[in-house]
């Protein structure tokens, strides 16, 4: 039953934030062919809480910055415990999931052999009721070192840059994230970087 009360709730703020996103581009009245790469440059904006009033809630969205600005991007992986649960579940955008933040930070630190400069650089959107947080992201880096594929293999470094949209959905309890889901488009992520073309 908590479970189901949990999902609900995360489907609620996820309807609300694409109703939001769906807004928000429908504001512009664009009609031109922009390219994913302007939009992740329009969206590279500050961000604010404002119209968050729960205090938790914006100690959580707080806390998520320190997480991205810092924590991931200099990979300060001690400091991890900060905003995750030891036991936290990680849905990644390719459909794998992880239990725990070894596992996760490991998956997490596996991005950084081929793109050393891996960074979050703007949360333009930040939103939050409850126990639930929603932010968007811009992820920034450049492809230079080879990229392990299993084997023995490796894909040799194009030297692209790569400048992404992504966003996180969180389930806090007690001042950490006991559940995550991360969302970027992997496809444009491999474009960018030169691979699959």
């Amino acid at each position: 039953m908590k479970k189901e009360k949990t999902v609900a709730k995360v489907f609620e703020v996820s309807i609300g934030f694409v109703t939001l996103l769906a807004c928000t581009g429908c504001s512009n009245n664009r009609t031109d062919n922009t390219s994913a790469t302007t939009d992740s440059n329009r969206m590279n904006k500050p961000a604010s809480t404002a119209g968050v009033n729960d205090e938790t809630v914006v100690k959580n969205l707080a806390k998520f910055d320190t997480l991205d600005y810092i924590v991931f991007s200099r990979r300060d992986w001690d400091r991890f415990h900060e905003s995750h649960s030891p036991n936290i579940k990680v849905y990644f955008p390719d459909g794998h999931m992880t239990k725990g933040f070894d596992v996760h930070i490991k998956d997490m630190d596996a991005m950084f052999v081929y793109a050393p400069d891996t960074r979050i650089t703007a949360h333009p959107i930040k939103i939050g009721s409850g126990n639930i947080t929603a932010v968007t992201g811009v992820m920034e880096g450049t492809f230079t070192k080879p990229m392990p594929m299993g084997n023995g293999k490796f894909i040799q470094p194009a030297g692209k840059a790569f400048k992404i949209p992504m966003s996180s959905f969180g389930v806090w309890q007690n001042g950490v994230m006991v559940e995550e889901y991360l969302y970027w488009d992997n496809k444009t992520y491999m474009q960018q970087m030169g691979i699959g073309q």
